[in-house]
């Protein structure tokens, strides 16, 4: 068997049922990241004989969680007790903390393997690190969850915990071929997790492989799941789908506009009832910029002045234009996502979900850059969940994603309806 290949829900149901050991997966893991390690360059940090350990022991404890002897990677601005978390900085460098995240600390209670750190942009903004698409390597893999989402790709590990703050997750599900899934705002603790703006943005996700791995890992977090759309014949009976394609459009590309009405085109012919949604939430595109520079000020105002020239010109421009925004600006910024807000809840009247772009287009050539968030800046400021599934190619055969949008809160209907989507779309 090769062992790698393994959804995260194949897996978990061979650990369950004792057809595989935790140890034989994460060994068979182990061996396809020192095969394609060199190429891609996914995790920051790797220590396979405590990898190999933990996968012991959860054999000799039985199988008490949802996620028995799972192997998940780990953003590395995600503290682990037992490793390293350098959160993508020279800054930080060497830091090993004390305690567990609150998001890993759930993980290994139910109880997956942390196989190890994957590669995260600087201090989870702008500035690349060194992983590259498994699917071209002399493009970028998105970011700022780049390794999580390339290790998924590469299938170094069926799954993976990435963060949002504008486009960190989505963006990279997309460019590597992955499903990737952006909870509600506020669903899951931000404890030992590196800041940016999380009283407003922050959030942390799941990179995965087929959108059936998503509840099993939601539930080890702890994120609640409620009701299906579509009543008693499931999403798919009457899932409700507004193409909605927002002030963002622009920046897609024909490629990525096409996935998007294509998409749509099958859903509608697989049974959902397809409109079209004409709310182009103007403005929330600068208001999440606004937003997140003056956060990230503030979760950074201990900085002393040697410590920012250790920055990189990226991440000391957001914190300049933090600076330079007025409390007046944040809270207008604010303002308008809660007017914005009001009427996507009108919206939710109509459709149970939203289709529209993941990313501008295929992911773009060069390692210098992680692409474009214009297409996510205004879900992760508005809160809500957002789920991007691959279904395309672009013009040079790389994936192109078309991303799902539910109700805040609403986080077990998206994730249903999602079966459903991919169902049609992959079937």
């Amino acid at each position: 068997m090769d062992a790698h290949l393994l959804t995260a829900r194949e897996a978990a149901g061979l650990l369950a049922t004792g057809g595989l050991t935790s140890e034989a997966l994460v060994a068979d893991c182990l061996d396809r990241i020192a095969a394609e390690e060199p190429r891609i360059g996914a995790f920051v940090y790797l220590d396979p004989q405590l990898a190999l350990a933990q996968a012991r022991a959860a054999d000799a404890r039985g199988r008490p969680g949802c996620l028995h002897g799972l192997p998940v990677g780990v953003k590395d601005i995600l503290d682990t007790a037992d490793m390293p978390t350098a959160r993508g900085s020279a800054l930080f460098e060497g830091r090993r903390p004390t305690l567990d995240a609150a998001c890993v600390a759930a993980l290994r209670r139910a109880g997956a393997v942390i196989l190890g750190k994957t590669v995260t942009t600087e201090l989870a903004y702008s500035s690349p690190g060194r992983t590259r698409n498994p699917r071209d390597p002399s493009r970028t893999p998105g970011g700022s969850s780049s390794g999580s989402a390339a290790a998924v790709a590469a299938a170094m590990v069926p799954a993976a915990l990435g963060s949002q703050t504008a486009g960190s997750l989505i963006r990279p599900a997309s460019y590597c071929g992955v499903v990737g899934y952006k909870p509600s705002h506020g669903l899951i603790r931000l404890d030992g997790v590196s800041p940016i703006a999380p009283t407003s943005l922050d959030t942390l996700g799941i990179l995965a492989r087929a959108a059936a791995d998503l509840p099993l890992l939601a539930e080890a977090l702890g994120i609640p799941m409620g009701p299906a759309a579509g009543g008693d014949g499931g999403p798919g009976a009457a899932l409700r789908v507004g193409v909605c394609q927002t002030e963002a459009w622009t920046a897609a590309a024909p490629e990525s506009r096409a996935a998007v009405l294509e998409a749509a085109d099958r859903l509608s012919r697989g049974g959902a009832r397809v409109g079209e949604e004409g709310e182009r939430f103007d403005g929330l595109g600068e208001a999440q910029r606004e937003v997140m520079a003056f956060e990230a000020t503030r979760a950074f105002s201990s900085l002393l002045p040697k410590e920012r020239e250790r920055l990189s010109p990226q991440f000391r421009d957001l914190l300049a234009k933090g600076e330079a925004t007025p409390p007046s600006a944040y809270a207008q910024a604010l303002a308008l996502r809660d007017r914005a807000r009001a009427r996507l809840s009108v919206v939710f009247g109509r459709f149970d979900v939203l289709l529209t772009a993941s990313a501008p287009g295929e992911a773009p050539e060069g390692l210098l850059s992680t692409g474009d968030s214009a297409l996510n800046r205004i879900w992760t400021l508005l809160g809500v969940p957002c789920l991007s599934l691959p279904c395309a190619k672009g013009p040079h055969g790389l994936p192109v994603g078309v991303q799902l949008v539910g109700p805040a809160g609403a986080d077990g209907m998206l994730l249903a309806a999602a079966l459903f989507v991919e169902e049609v779309l992959l079937g």
